[in-house]
C-alpha cells in the first residue's frame, strides 16, 4: 500500500511540474513594450499605518493594514528520580 501511494504521488507532482512549465501563448492584443520605464509612485507618507503603532505596514493596492509577528516557545524537562 505504501508503494502505490508514494508511486501516484510522484506521477501527480511531475505532472504538474510538466503543466507549470508549458509554455503560455502570447496574446497580441498588448503593445510591446518600448524599453521606456514609467516613474515609480512615491508614498503619501513615511508610514500610512503609524496610527495603529510601530511593525504595521501597508499591503500593496489595498488600504488594509497589518502586522505579522509570532513567538517560538520550547519546553524541555528532565526528570532524574527513580522508581
Amino acid at each position: 500500500m505504501r508503494k502505490f501511494l508514494l508511486i501516484v504521488i510522484a506521477v501527480a507532482l511531475s505532472s504538474v511540474a510538466a503543466v507549470a512549465e508549458q509554455p503560455r501563448p502570447q496574446r497580441l492584443d498588448k503593445a510591446p513594450a518600448s524599453g521606456k520605464s514609467l516613474p515609480l509612485k512615491r508614498p503619501s507618507s513615511a508610514n500610512a499605518c503609524a496610527e495603529y503603532g510601530a511593525g504595521f505596514v501597508r499591503i500593496e493596492g489595498t488600504n488594509t493594514c497589518m502586522k505579522i509577528g509570532g513567538a517560538v516557545s520550547v519546553g524541555v524537562g528532565v526528570s532524574g528520580g527513580s522508581r
